[in-house]
Parts: structure tokens; C-alpha cells; sequence
């Protein structure tokens, strides 16, 4: 016989996870996404605008980390956490973002040596 009320929390557990890692692509794309428009806006000599969106990228990356720690506290070590193709994209998306974007600010940096 099934328990429908396990059933029912690990739907909810399902949403919430899948609520989760959508914050983790949507804020991780987000900051990548300002961190090169950062990187136009430098090209273009525009060093104050590019710092300002560079600031905006920090504060987006942030959201996902924060977003990746909870995931990590919630499992605490112990794999309680339902490891899926689509967190592990999530995962590779933060990861990604974090690299660019450091990069991005060496780029910056060096365009504005430049000019």
C-alpha cells in the first residue's frame, strides 16, 4: 500500500528543489550576462558603466551562491539532497558564471591599462 502523505512531501520536496535550482540558473545567467555587457562597455572605454555592471554581477552572483549554499546545508554532507541532471546543469551554470566573470574583471582591468 502506498503512503500518500510521502507521497505528497516528496512532490513538495521535488518543487522546492526544482524552485532552487532554477535560482541558481536564473542568477548565475544573470550575472554572466552583466559581467559581458561589462566587458562591451569597457571595449568601449566606458569604465565607469562597466564597473557599475560589474557590481551588478557581484550581487547576482551572490543570490546563486547563497541559493548553492543553502543546497549544500540542507544536505549536509550526507546526500540527503536529490541529485538530478537538471541541478547538475545548475551547478555547471554557477560555476561557469564565476570563472567568467573573473576573467571578464582581468579584461577590464587590461583595457583600461591600455587606454
Amino acid at each position: 500500500m502506498f503512503d500518500l502523505d510521502n507521497i505528497e512531501d516528496t512532490e513538495t520536496e521535488l518543487q522546492d528543489l526544482e524552485e532552487v535550482v532554477m535560482g541558481l540558473i536564473i542568477n548565475s545567467g544573470q550575472a554572466r550576462s552583466l559581467a559581458y555587457a561589462a566587458l562591451k562597455k569597457a571595449k568601449a572605454g566606458d569604465f565607469e558603466e562597466a564597473t557599475a555592471l560589474m557590481a551588478q554581477s557581484r550581487l547576482a552572483l551572490n543570490e546563486a551562491h547563497l541559493v548553492q549554499t543553502k543546497l549544500i546545508e540542507d544536505d549536509q554532507g550526507e546526500g540527503k539532497t536529490k541529485v538530478s541532471l537538471v541541478l547538475v546543469h545548475a551547478q555547471d551554470h554557477l560555476m561557469t558564471s564565476m570563472l567568467a566573470r573573473e576573467l571578464i574583471a582581468e579584461l577590464i582591468e587590461l583595457h583600461e591599462k591600455i587606454k
